[in-house]
């Protein structure tokens, strides 16, 4: 049975909602809940999940749908109430702290004198007309929202650029700021690399291997997406560029990106061109093969790019960062030797990716090992899956793609749809290896364990032959601990390795090695 409540002029913020949605989930009795905003871009995806009821189509853009699927009419009860109270619940405040809500910008930005950044998180609708304000006022943005029409976006991204400013995003949701993590970031060292990145999961994989080498971050600035599409032309990218050759911190500057425009590529390169300290960049699925300056490092992977920048920001030669890859490929080669041959036949690679970039790398160090990889967020549009949920010969999907996420928490925070995927998919005979992600850090999950060693306990136990293997992004000072995690995912069977790249490569070997019997 589904439910539905209608909370008319209820506006709440996309991250409330996610932890709102992840706690329904757990109510007894609940099989699937929807918490959303009921803009016409929720209903699509909510229609996706089955969840969709005349109740939601008639729902105006500033109210709020509450759905539940739930086995019985208690069990729904139950969650509308959870709903409720979480809804209503306000923010533990410490003791003897001064209230300090604003009736709105002009007090807030009263409130906290000398204050330079705005992070907005509300619907979109709203969301330029907000940000607009914020630069009026001097302040940088951060644009956590999403559904901004482009021509809002390019209007606030040149008028930032006139006074100075930043505006990060639409729809961006991690930054590193003055060595403050902002919305899905990690606990990093503080150093001289600074990071311009169009790509949330890419910003976090490079940050975190920095930090982990014993280098350190200056400043990671997320631009949003279409940032680097030709509609937008790289306008924050550019800009971050250009504040960070200037930042007397940053020695090193690390760009991340999927392939830019042709055009705005052209402009980023030129700017690269007069930056007088050395740049590395890594624009997966994309190659530059023109030579731009000497202190210019381009690199195929996450990976590769961290490592270049780490060792260029411990003042060590490039050549230190194809060693440590050099390593780190022996292990994952031994390692995969030794899983290959517990096999008796090699067959399918499902990787069941939260990162969104994950998948793009995935798809550009699999193919050289095992042929042709699937995915519903293809690289080479030819290889797109015809059905998500429906894999087939070797494929890797995005959980973090709108036709998952239905309004339920990013799967960065809830494990449950993965959960079910990597046991139905141990299930079939045919699948070998799965690849995963686990990305920590604050906004992830903060008990990642609790959730994701049951179903792998469970897929080992459908599947005598199947080889899990797994990248942990996250550092020791992140709330979930990096160590502590791999610990008990190696406890459990799983392989991990020290980056997505290095996943990637061990599973691709596995499957190669084993398929030579």
């Amino acid at each position: 049975m589904i439910k539905t409540v209608i909370k008319k002029g209820a506006y709440f913020d996309s991250v409330s909602l996610m932890q709102v949605a992840k706690r329904l989930n757990a109510v007894p009795g609940v099989i699937d809940s929807a918490v959303v905003m009921a803009t016409a871009e929720n209903k699509g995806i909510i229609k996706a999940s089955g969840l969709l009821t005349p109740e939601i189509l008639k729902a105006g853009d500033s109210d709020l749908a509450i759905a539940v699927s739930a086995r019985t009419p208690a069990a729904a009860a139950a969650a509308f109430a959870a709903a409720d109270d979480l809804l209503n619940k306000k923010p533990a405040q410490a003791a003897g702290a001064a209230d300090r809500k604003a009736a709105g910008l002009d007090e807030a930005v009263r409130m906290l004198d000398g204050a330079n950044l705005a992070v907005i998180s509300v619907a979109g609708r709203f969301a330029g007309a907000l940000a607009g304000d914020c630069l009026e006022k001097g302040l940088n943005v951060m644009l956590f929202s999403d559904n901004v029409p482009v021509e809002t976006e390019v209007e606030l991204k040149k008028a930032a650029v006139k006074k100075g400013l930043l505006v990060m995003g639409p729809d961006c949701g991690t930054a590193i700021i003055n060595g403050a993590p902002i919305a899905f970031a990690n606990s990093v060292r503080r150093g001289n690399v600074g990071v311009v990145a169009a790509a949330g999961t890419g910003l976090q994989e490079v940050t975190t291997l920095i930090s982990n080498e014993g280098a350190g971050i200056s400043q990671a600035v997320g631009t949003g997406g279409r940032d680097v599409k030709a509609e937008v032309g790289g306008l924050t990218f550019i800009q971050a560029l250009k504040l960070l050759a200037a930042d007397p911190s940053t020695d090193v500057l690390l760009l991340v990106s999927k392939p830019p425009a042709a055009e705005v590529l052209r402009k980023i390169m030129a700017e690269v061109k007069r930056i007088k300290k050395p740049v590395v960049a890594v624009f997966i699925g994309g190659e530059i093969k023109e030579k731009i300056k000497e202190d210019f490092y381009p690199a195929k992977t996450l990976e590769e790019a961290a490592y270049k920048a780490a060792c260029l920001g411990k003042g060590w030669k490039i050549g230190k960062a194809r060693e440590i890859i050099y390593d780190l490929n022996l292990k994952a080669e031994e390692l995969a030797r030794k899983e290959a041959a517990k096999k008796k036949r090699s067959r399918c690679l499902r990787g069941l990716f939260t990162g969104g970039t994950y998948v793009g790398e995935a798809q550009v160090i699999l193919p050289d090992l095992i042929g042709e990889v699937k995915s519903n967020a293809p690289l080479d549009k030819r290889l797109k899956l015809k059905n998500s949920m429906e894999l087939s010969g070797h494929a890797v999907i995005d959980l973090g793609e709108d036709e998952f996420t239905v309004g339920r928490p990013h799967p960065m925070i809830d494990f449950s749809l993965r959960n079910k995927l990597i046991v139905s998919e141990a299930k079939k005979p045919e699948v070998s290896v799965l690849l995963l992600d686990l990305v920590l850090g604050y906004g992830a999950n903060l008990k990642p364990l609790e959730e994701i060693l049951p179903p792998i306990t469970e897929a080992f136990l459908r599947n005598r032959e199947l080889s899990i293997v797994a990248s942990v992004t996250g550092t020791e000072t992140d709330p979930q601990v990096r160590s502590r995690v791999v610990k008990a995912l190696e406890a459990a069977g799983v392989l991990v390795m020290s980056s997505n790249a290095g996943a990637c490569r061990l599973a691709g070997e596995i499957v190669r090695l084993g398929g030579k019997k």
